[in-house]
């Protein structure tokens, strides 16, 4: 990962430096100035001069000419850095000071003298939430490169309208696309049915079912907003989460968050066999997929399995369903 030191001093630059590099972090650049950081970051300069490519920026508060806090401002407001993580690092303990940083746009910060744990601990959080926000940004753009290559269908024939999400022929033309875009490692499907939603259905009626699927979807998002994956939903109620490089462990724990996250909905279903609230159940598959074909019987695997886990009781998750 890519880190830059903005600190006037060189005892302070030196100091941040060492303790990265001893920590494994090879790719830092050091600057003593917000001018030298702007000339750096392509800020101000020629509209012809790339970005260069940062991760991280670790800002000194105090500097003279300008400060800080100004800096962070100036870089924040560049679209270009606008989701790069900066941490201030600071000797004031005046809140106002570190109000005014937080509202510039930083993300956090750190109190001199630096304490080597406090730093890497910071550094490791910041760099996490780049590399999450980084994943997200290219499952989105891979999947606009999907929908844009697939004709010209009016967006809204993408979403579901009772679930919001997007409909499952997305998730299916994701993961058909050419086997060159970009898919590494393990691939995880984490599908999703809610517990006897058909019986529900029949006994209270089809917009009490609709509504059922809303809320639940709603938990469905909420508890993968923070992981790159594509979430779609089928007209029979299927939910599915498409999570590339994602191994099974990571997959196993996002599928028992949905799980939980619909049963903290509380919603009250006499129906229900497992509980009298509505439940769910989930099913995990998990492989390494070179060829789109692959990555489909990886999807139809899934849905398959999530209806026999829901037909067995549901209100289970269940990892490579035989």
């Amino acid at each position: 990962m890519r880190i830059l030191i903005i600190d006037d001093t060189e005892d302070g630059r030196d100091i941040a430096e060492a303790m990265l590099a001893a920590a494994g972090y090879g790719m830092i650049k050091a600057v003593g100035s917000a001018t030298e950081a702007y000339r750096f970051l392509g800020i101000d300069g020629p509209a012809t001069q790339q970005p260069s490519a940062i991760d991280l920026i670790l800002l000194d508060v105090m500097m003279p000419d300008i400060d800080g806090i100004e800096a962070c401002a100036r870089i924040r407001s560049d679209k270009r850095y606008s989701n790069v993580p900066i941490i201030m690092v600071t000797s004031l303990a005046d809140a106002d000071s570190l109000a005014n940083a937080f509202v510039a746009g930083a993300n956090d910060y750190i109190t001199k003298p630096v304490n080597r744990i406090e730093l890497l601990a910071r550094v490791r959080s910041a760099l996490k939430l780049k590399a999450e926000l980084d994943r997200r940004e290219a499952r989105e753009q891979e999947l606009l490169q999907v929908m844009s290559e697939s004709g010209n269908r009016r967006v809204v024939r993408w979403i579901d309208e009772a679930t919001g999400l997007f409909t499952g022929h997305v998730a299916e033309a994701y993961l058909a696309a050419d086997p060159d875009f970009g898919l590494k490692g393990d691939t995880s499907i984490v599908a999703l049915v809610v517990d006897r939603i058909d019986a529900y259905r029949a006994a209270q009626g089809e917009a009490v079912a609709a509504g059922i699927m809303t809320r639940v979807s709603r938990a469905v998002r909420a508890t993968a907003s923070t992981v790159g994956v594509i979430a779609a939903a089928y007209r029979d109620g299927v939910i599915v989460l498409v999570a590339p490089e994602m191994g099974p462990k990571a997959a196993l724990k996002l599928g028992e968050a949905l799980r939980a996250s619909v049963s903290s909905l509380k919603i009250a279903n006499p129906e229900s066999i497992a509980a009298n609230y509505v439940t769910a159940s989930v099913a995990v598959v998990t492989g390494k997929t070179s060829r789109n074909s692959e990555r489909l019987q990886l999807l139809s695997r899934a849905i398959s399995a999530v209806s026999k886990v829901a037909a067995a009781g549901g209100n289970r998750v269940v990892p490579e369903f035989a």
